[in-house]
């Protein structure tokens, strides 16, 4: 039988089916790139909550720090994260956190903890994954600037205490009245 006997609709089928299997092709990298899309705006979420949780952490430590206790009495950091929701040095209920928070990267109640002779200066992301922002950061976030690892966001009070050595911040100045001065070992924990 020659091509030309053959019907109409059968001498195109062949070209259908290319086109069929090029609309497939096109359709399978059209999904690859929307999952990518949408997996890139998850991360971009996870890192706007954790820095949003880590403010509330920062603001939470310094609200303790600087509440002195009734008559006086040394300002000092909290000994624990129960310590932020409860502060018992106060009569009374006194909250300086409404909260524990989930770390969003991790999905667990887990944070590494930055201490100072035994109390939380700071807390961190125990994720090990790079970060999408490197750059662009609130002014107390500017330490995060190039940071390879979301574990190495230290929410600390004061924000700059991570260049901090002694009663020098990483200018070389002193550090100002009213700051704590460390001239310590930091040790991280995990809470």
């Amino acid at each position: 039988m020659k091509r030309s006997d053959w019907p109409a609709g059968r001498r195109n089928a062949g070209f259908t089916y290319l086109w069929v299997l090029f609309l497939v092709a096109l359709m399978g990298i059209g999904l690859t790139v929307a999952a990518e899309i949408t997996a890139t705006a998850a991360q971009r979420d996870k890192e706007k909550a954790l820095l949003a949780i880590g403010r509330q952490f920062r603001t939470a430590i310094s609200s303790y720090y600087e509440a002195q206790a009734p008559g006086g009495g040394v300002r000092q950091y909290p000994a624990s994260l129960e310590d932020l929701l409860h502060d018992r040095r106060f009569p009374g209920v006194r909250r300086h956190l409404r909260k524990l928070f989930v770390d969003p990267l991790t999905g667990k109640a887990e944070w590494g903890e930055l201490r100072i002779a035994g109390r939380i200066v700071g807390l961190y992301s125990l994720s090990e994954r790079v970060p999408m922002k490197q750059g662009g950061f609130e002014a107390d976030d500017t330490g995060f600037h190039g940071k390879q690892k979301y574990s190495d966001w230290v929410f600390s009070y004061p924000s700059d205490l991570m260049g901090q050595t002694g009663a020098e911040n990483a200018s070389g100045q002193a550090a100002s009245p009213g700051r704590p001065n460390f001239n310590v070992q930091i040790d991280k924990k995990v809470w």
